[in-house]
């Protein structure tokens, strides 16, 4: 191993929201005897904050702190797991997918209201092409706004009336203890969240086996299992992280014939026009084992019904 005085070096981006992320995974490390400290790592996502994601491409919030492992500043990384490519890179290792946090997004809206209780026309802030699809394929006559920059700043643009709501990820909201401003949860059946959303990837470098089997320790099987099935079914569709796709897998509990106990992995999947005037879902079965197989076989299923034909339609609102 590298690290520098027996201290693992967790890089990570400088928000609350990341270093919070990356602090229950130093202090994880430390409690069992594993001295770690943070490393604070700049990205390019975090220098352009009023950018949309989706004209900036791919990695925007990791190629840095990946670069920061293969040049030694850092030891390790803990990832938003849904901001990684798709795509495995040989030379990087991921040895923990920690326990997931809720992955379902959630609505701030003024006067504690729901999405069903919004007057059409209501601003509503996001700058995720997944979200805002699905917003409008709900029919509710929302107006979708742009909305960058770390939670505070978004929450702020609810708080001072500039939007009328904006819909976020519940985890982040959840490891930075402000749950208490969300109006609604909202279920799969209405927003299906990203791929590997609520999840966070600890990676070192591939050839570093020592530290790879100290952060396994971390690793938690459910978790890995239900956000393999759902990136490899991002990559089956070949869709970026800011395609209009939704996925989400968990780890069920199922009883044969014989009164049996047994897991199983479910996955459901959308696919959307931009413009959320068509969506097309698709859901599946397996077991935890063959996770793969499942994302495999659940984006058979959304090509089968049209999802090609729908992902090219990039109209602009």
């Amino acid at each position: 191993m590298t690290q520098r005085d027996g201290v693992i070096r967790i890089g990570t981006r400088g928000s609350l929201l990341a270093t919070t992320q990356a602090g229950v995974i130093r202090d994880a490390l430390i409690s069992r005897g594993h001295p770690a400290e943070l490393v604070i790592i700049s990205t390019r996502g975090d220098r352009s904050p009023d950018t949309p994601i989706e004209h900036m491409g791919v990695g925007v919030f990791t190629a840095e702190l990946r670069e920061a492992i293969l040049d030694g500043r850092v030891d390790a990384a803990v990832h938003s797991y849904k901001d990684l490519p798709t795509a495995d890179d040989p030379r990087f290792a991921i040895p923990a997918v920690p326990p997931r946090e809720d992955p379902r997004d959630v609505l701030v809206a003024r006067d504690n209201l729901v999405l069903g209780e919004l007057p059409a026309g209501s601003l509503i802030g996001t700058s995720s092409p997944r979200r805002a699809a699905q917003l409008r394929a709900l029919g509710l006559g929302l107006e979708i706004r742009p909305l960058r920059g770390n939670l505070d700043t978004r929450l702020n643009r609810v708080r001072n009336g500039e939007l009328d709501g904006i819909v976020v990820a519940r985890a982040g909201l959840a490891r930075i203890g402000r749950l208490e401003v969300v109006t609604e949860t909202l279920e799969p059946v209405q927003m299906l969240p990203a791929p590997a959303q609520g999840a966070l990837a600890v990676e070192c470098r591939a050839e570093d086996t020592g530290l790879a089997a100290i952060l396994a320790e971390l690793d938690d099987s459910d978790t890995r299992a239900a956000v393999t099935a759902e990136r490899v079914l991002l990559a089956e569709l070949e869709a970026g992280c800011s395609a209009p796709v939704g996925a989400i897998a968990e780890v069920v509990e199922s009883i044969d014939e014989d009164g049996r106990v047994f897991e199983e992995l479910s996955l459901r999947a959308c696919v959307a026009t931009v413009s959320g005037s068509d969506v097309i879902r698709a859901s599946g079965v397996g077991t935890p084992g063959r996770a793969r197989e499942l994302g495999v076989s659940v984006a058979a299923e959304l090509f089968e019904l049209g999802a090609r034909e729908l992902m090219a339609d990039r109209t602009e609102l």
